[in-house]
């Protein structure tokens, strides 16, 4: 029996601090499990070029619970180790048997696969183990079996053991702090999130199926058995060639992904790249809600399989979050920080390829099929704004395929638009004004308004509009843009003088107090406009700036500006008959039913007319007629 202090070398000492700041410390199946994978991956690469004779039997991996003797097995049927190499990569943590293993084999196909870095991932056992104990043959001729002993402290006992097969067992003694590791469900619950694609089977208890056999007259019968509970698929999609898959396929995996959603993807993008760095996944395009926060934390990302994080924000540009899917890298750090995955150098490299990829899926599709693509706009729109407003490479290429929708479910891209309207909706000021509706239905007088002086109307419904029309005026040139209820429609695209006013100054200034009284809110604010007699008397519009900051503001989480109260123009329209007959009347009682009656209608007309005012508003109305 042999007996010492596990070396730990200066210099290393910092890659394992890191280990144990882990805040999570459920990570450390992760972490004995791709071990395990690593132990079995290498024995099939020797096998594969003859180092090793003869059939290699069951290799699968198997995890086991013992409550009873509190303590959580993970077996594997690798090439196990001899003492010296216990002593090597276990005692001395400085070594790693991995970065000899692909020094060694990189020329062999898939030598190079190994996930972890033995030594340091095996220590990540003793955040939730008093004691660790191995058990361990290797696969060389006459090796002798070993146990090595550790419960967190320096010290160390290796000796000779009884082990029949070839491989190592890894006994984890949990401590009465992390008793949640002894419960089955805790633990099918970590293999799920983090093995759940690993390239070996894992074994994890048994489970019921039912099977059809026949008795003995030869008739079919169900019979149910105990079969061994297999954790993972070990050739996920995106580790496949896009030519062997089929849209089914895709789809199929998208299920296994996210098998609680109820909605199919719009389409994917098969990320298969080996220069300048390796990256394998697959992207999914989801019909983008409304609310596009729910969308996130929905890409998965792997390293050679093993699960690394879903929280990607921070790792790839922002707006590629609202994607669903996978992205699996052997260059991301697989046991490192979120925030220094964040700062990587690969890590940054492969979001600027993946941002380049999409953008090149999504200008494909829309020179394939352009009917097809604007038959999906509205679920993926918010995407491509998004990423417009967020990521100036991404703006750069989607300038070519991000389209405009009018009211009439006509589509451009931001080129043909720009000529469609040009010629009409040019102001004096030699500016191209883009009118826009959010809720057409609810300014249906605005839109018809336009729409009579042969106007287009472009339809902006999303949350991130604002910011969106806020960048498209930063790129189109000598360009405006402006709901079409923020002013009138002649002030809206100003093309000459207004017309002379039918009521005096003197007439407006006795008026305006008589109007803003009947008003009675702070919230509404009286200005006069000479008008075309054809329009209303009196309509009530919403300035663009202010209503736009205040919806830009709320996006971004400023809520002091959404807890400001909306601002409101009641505009009176000095050449109508009906406002001049307000003017002249004489008796007061009829004047202000007068006022309040055109008042009432320009709230009615933007669904501001509600309760006992409507209530009043219909009595007076019957009174009239």
């Amino acid at each position: 029996m042999q007996k010492g202090k596990i070396n730990v070398q200066t210099e290393n000492i910092f890659p394992i601090i890191k280990k144990f700041l882990y805040s999570d410390h459920e990570i450390f199946l992760r972490e004995l499990v791709s071990n395990a994978v690593d132990a079995t991956q290498k024995l099939r690469t020797m096998s594969s070029v003859g180092e090793i004779k003869g059939d290699l039997g069951d290799t699968r991996i198997e995890v086991k619970v013992d409550p009873k003797a509190k303590t959580l097995t993970v077996s594997d049927r690798g090439i196990g180790m001899t003492a010296e190499e216990v002593n090597k990569y276990i005692n001395q943590i400085a070594f790693s048997s991995a970065e000899e293993w692909i020094e060694k084999y990189k020329k062999q196909e898939n030598g190079g696969v190994i996930i972890g870095h033995f030594g340091l991932g095996f220590y990540s056992s003793f955040m939730v183990a008093k004691k660790v104990e191995i058990f361990s043959r290797s696969y060389q001729e006459g090796a002798k079996a070993v146990r090595w002993e550790c419960d967190g402290n320096p010290e160390y006992i290796l000796e000779d053991a009884e082990k029949a097969e070839r491989g190592t067992d890894i006994v984890l003694h949990i401590a009465d702090d992390s008793q949640e590791f002894l419960e089955e469900g805790r633990i099918l619950g970590l293999l799920s999130k983090y093995c759940k694609f690993l390239p070996v089977e894992i074994v994890f208890g048994t489970e019921k199926k039912t099977i059809q056999e026949k008795d003995k007259k030869g008739k079919e019968k169900d019979v149910t058995v105990e079969e061994p509970r297999i954790i993972n698929n070990t050739k996920p999609a995106w580790t496949q060639k896009p030519a062997e898959l089929k849209d089914e396929d895709y789809k199929s995996f998208y299920r296994e992904l996210y098998p609680m959603s109820f909605e199919e993807p719009l389409f994917n993008i098969h990320l298969n790249v080996d220069y300048p760095f390796n990256l394998t996944g697959i992207l999914y395009f989801p019909k983008v809600k409304q609310n596009f926060e729910v969308q996130r934390d929905k890409i998965q990302l792997y390293s050679n399989q093993v699960f690394v994080t879903d929280s990607v924000e921070g790792i790839v540009p922002d707006f590629l979050t609202l994607l669903h899917g996978v992205i699996d890298s052997p260059d991301i750090p697989l046991n490192v920080s979120r925030s220094f995955l964040q700062s990587d150098g690969n890590v940054k490299k492969i979001s600027g390829h993946i941002t380049k990829k999409v953008a090149d899926k999504l200008e494909e599709l829309f020179k394939n099929n352009r009917q097809d693509f604007e038959a999906k706009w509205d679920d993926i729109k918010i995407f491509i704004e998004y990423g417009m407003i967020s990521e100036e490479k991404f703006r750069e290429r989607a300038k070519k395929f991000c389209l405009l929708k009018n009211v009439d479910n006509k589509f451009f891209t931001l080129e043909e638009y720009e000529n469609h309207i040009k010629t009409n909706q040019t102001d004096k000021e030699k500016k191209v004004v883009h009118l826009y509706a959010t809720h057409p239905d609810d300014q249906h007088s605005f839109v018809d308004l336009a729409k009579d002086r042969g106007y287009d109307v472009l339809l902006m419904d999303t949350p991130i509009d604002s910011h969106f029309v806020n960048l498209l005026e930063s790129e189109l040139e000598n360009s405006s843009f402006v709901r079409v209820d923020s002013d009138v429609i002649d002030k809206l695209i100003n093309k000459e003088d207004p017309l002379p006013s039918k009521l005096s100054d003197k007439q407006k200034e006795s008026l305006q107090p008589l109007i803003e009284k009947q008003l009675d809110s702070k919230d509404f604010h009286v200005s006069f406009e000479n008008l075309s007699e054809t329009e209303p008397p009196m309509v009530i519009t919403q300035p663009e700036f202010m209503r736009r900051m205040k919806d830009m503001s709320m996006l971004g989480g400023m809520n002091y500006m959404g807890q400001l109260p909306d601002s409101y123009m009641l505009v009176v329209n000095s050449n109508h008959p009906f406002v001049y007959k307000i003017a002249e009347e004489k008796d007061e009682a009829s004047r202000d039913k007068f006022i309040r009656q055109a008042i009432d209608l320009a709230l009615l007309s933007r669904n501001l007319l509600k309760g006992e005012k409507l209530t009043a508003f219909i009595k007076r109305s019957v009174e009239m007629i």
